[in-house]
Formats: C-alpha cells, sequence, structure tokens
C-alpha cells in the first residue's frame, strides 16, 4: 500500500543524518556530549531550568512521580481522556487515581472538571494532579495555578502533545517552562512534533526534583564527578532507580530536530488551516479543532468532531471506508474508565469524556503532507458522509 496516507509520520532531514553520524565517532554514545547538548538546549527553547532526557514520555511520567516521592495512597487526579501512561504509572506506585471529565469538544480538563471531580470524592489531600495539552493546543494554566495554590499540591504537565506550543503568544510562555507546573514530561515517540527515535524529557525549575530525575534515572546511583585531577570510579545507590537513560544516538537527532522545531510547527499549522478552509461547508456535521485567541498549538494531532446523530454512518464504519481509501485515521482517546485495569471508575458519570469519546477523530497531519493530499482526505471524508 505505497499510496497509504498514515495519520501521523516522522520527518528525517539531512543534517540530522550529519548530526547522528557526529555522534556515532565520538568518544562516548551514551552518557556523553551528545546527552548534555540536548538537554541544554531543551532548557534554553522551554526556559525551562533543567532538563532530563530519559527512553520515553512514559519513564518522564515515571520520574516525575518518583521525583516527587508519591507512595502508595497518595492521591493523583488524572484527566479521565490521556494516553494511559500517566494512570498506569501512579498505579504502579500504589496511588490512589481518581479522573476528572473533560470538555466534550476538546478532550482537555478544565479547571472547572477538576473542581468537580475533587468535590465528588470529597479528596482533603492531593499529592499531584496533572493536565494535558490534547492535539497540542495549550490548556488554561493560570487558573489551574489557582487551584495548586489553594490545595497546595503539585502540578505534572504532560506535555507529550505540545512541545512548542505557547500558552501566550504576546508574552512568548512556552509550555513546558514550568511558570506555574512543577513538572512537564515530553514524549519523542516518531509520530510526536519531533523525534529521537523513542525518549522523553522531564523539565522543572526545581533543584531537588533535578536532582531526584536524574538519580531515579540512573538505577538510583549518586557518583562525584570525575576531575583532571582525580578519577571518580566509585558510586553509591541512595534509592531503587531504573535504567531510563537515552543514548547520544538518540539525543543527537533531538537535539538536530529541536532546531527545527518552529520550522515544524508553521508546517503543521498551515496544514491545518488548510483543513479549516476544506471541511467549513460541513459546520453542524463536523466541529473544527479551535485555539484560544493568543495561545500557539503545535498541532501534534488534528481532532474533529462528528455529529454522528445526524449522520447515516458510525465512527468503526467511517475509519473503515477512509482505510480502504488508503487513509489512516486515529482515535485520541480511549476514554482511561473504558480500559478493563480501570473499570471500577466506569461506575461514575462521565458525560462530557463520553461524548468526546463517541465524536473524536483524528485526521492525518505531518510535515511531508501535501496541500493536495490535505484536499483528498477531505474530499474521500465527504463523499463518504455526505
Amino acid at each position: 500500500m505505497n499510496n497509504l496516507i498514515p495519520y501521523g509520520k516522522q520527518k528525517i532531514f539531512s543534517s540530522d543524518l550529519q548530526e547522528i553520524k557526529k555522534a556515532l565517532n565520538s568518544k562516548f554514545i551514551t552518557n556523553g556530549e551528545y546527552v548534555r547538548k540536548f538537554e541544554n538546549s531543551f532548557s534554553k527553547y522551554t526556559k525551562a531550568k533543567y532538563s532530563v532526557s530519559c527512553s520515553s514520555g512514559t519513564a518522564a511520567i515515571d520520574l516525575a512521580l518518583k521525583s516527587i516521592d508519591v507512595k502508595k495512597n497518595d492521591n493523583i487526579i488524572i484527566p479521565s481522556v490521556n494516553f494511559i501512561a500517566a494512570a498506569n504509572m501512579a498505579k504502579l506506585l500504589g496511588a490512589n487515581i481518581f479522573l476528572a471529565d473533560v470538555d466534550k469538544f476538546t478532550g482537555q480538563m478544565r479547571p472547572r472538571d477538576l473542581l468537580q471531580c475533587i468535590k465528588f470524592h470529597k479528596i482533603k489531600k492531593i499529592k499531584a494532579f496533572f493536565i494535558m495539552h490534547n492535539g497540542g493546543n495549550a490548556n488554561f494554566i493560570e487558573e489551574f495555578y489557582k487551584i495548586k495554590k489553594k490545595f497546595k499540591t503539585i502540578i505534572i504537565e504532560d506535555a507529550c502533545h505540545a512541545l512548542g506550543a505557547k500558552y501566550s503568544i504576546k508574552k512568548n510562555l512556552k509550555v513546558g517552562g514550568c511558570k506555574y507546573v512543577d513538572l512537564a514530561t515530553f514524549s519523542f515517540h516518531p509520530l510526536k512534533t519531533i523525534t529521537t527515535g523513542e525518549g522523553g524529557m522531564v523539565t522543572t525549575n526545581n533543584i531537588n526534583f533535578f536532582k531526584k530525575l536524574k538519580i531515579y534515572r540512573n538505577h538510583g546511583i549518586i557518583r562525584k564527578k570525575t576531575t583532571k585531577k582525580k578519577y571518580s570510579w566509585s558510586y553509591k545507590v541512595v534509592d531503587a532507580g531504573h535504567n531510563y537513560r537515552l543514548s547520544d544516538i538518540n539525543c543527537a537527532l533531538g537535539y538536530s530536530q529541536l532546531k527545527k522545531i518552529d520550522k515544524i510547527i508553521k508546517k503543521r499549522k498551515q496544514i491545518a488551516d488548510l483543513y479549516n478552509k476544506e471541511l467549513r461547508d460541513l459546520e453542524g456535521l463536523i466541529k473544527t479543532p479551535d485555539t484560544p485567541t493568543d495561545h500557539l498549538s503545535a498541532w501534534h494531532l488534528y481532532i474533529i468532531n462528528i455529529n454522528f446523530d445526524r449522520l447515516k454512518i458510525n465512527r468503526e464504519t467511517l475509519i473503515q471506508k477512509l482505510y480502504k481509501q488508503n487513509i489512516i485515521t486515529q482515535v485520541h482517546y480511549i476514554p482511561t474508565f473504558n480500559q478493563p485495569i480501570y473499570k471500577k471508575f466506569s461506575k461514575r458519570k462521565f458525560k462530557n469524556a463520553k461524548k468526546y469519546f463517541e465524536s473524536c477523530l483524528s485526521l492525518p497531519i505531518f510535515y511531508d503532507l501535501s496541500g493536495l493530499a490535505v484536499k483528498k482526505i477531505v474530499k474521500k471524508l465527504k463523499n463518504i458522509l455526505l
């Protein structure tokens, strides 16, 4: 199926390959120069004080939770529509997980959804809550910050969709800068805005969290630095950690890709704008994604809401018909309460999350997607729906 249009695809530039080659020819291909280069450039880009690379976005979430000392029976609140990693990592640490409802169009937890969750479950003490930027659209962080202050809790920002997104264009306030959150987690999976093959990053402005992130990333080990005068070979294991390190080969790719992120986002925005234009005449049947004024989306995904109640077709049939036309679409995400492992949450009504899930569909969006391909996708979609 050579003509297959995927819903997402990585973009590897020739300069990326050159940077990888340099890494392969360097003295160290793990824990070397490119790890530091990538982390430093990431901090400079996001404006966070500290950045710690790791092996995946899931590893980033696990490290973030460990760095704030999540223990058994600590209360963690997570949006009900999210990739399963946040809930799984919290569960593995023995935390009590609470799911919050989301907006029926964006799939994002709003401040009022968080407050309703706290009230419904009568939660007195919150260890931390996650916010997510579904599809790459920055959430309304300042309102969440007020809740953080009120409950004296911690915000972990699941920013895996949102590298390059901005809360405010005027203020140049970027997701991951940690002005209003305690930690932010990122993924560099091949379908994300930039890739390292597989990989992740945690940013923070808290020196104590930073130190713990580095320890837990490397087996719980602390060792003194080698100097010109003395070689340091000994180490101490101060806690149980993982090998979540990201190699210099991966970091070289990330370091090179990060230089092009604004260019990549600009192209993705152009694709999103074209979709909006081509889908305009389906208003009432399809709701296209909105970007709040002064916000900049990273456009990781292009998610539409389809009013299937007005159509003679369901989503599964639509997905399969598009697939037969060589177009792959996706659903982001199956709500956590619909998963067998978290079925106990299904007893609570998640009215808006259910509406979002029933209507959402992610159309293809990636750097090399042409304008002609976008028009083809929309034409095929209209032919099926109308």
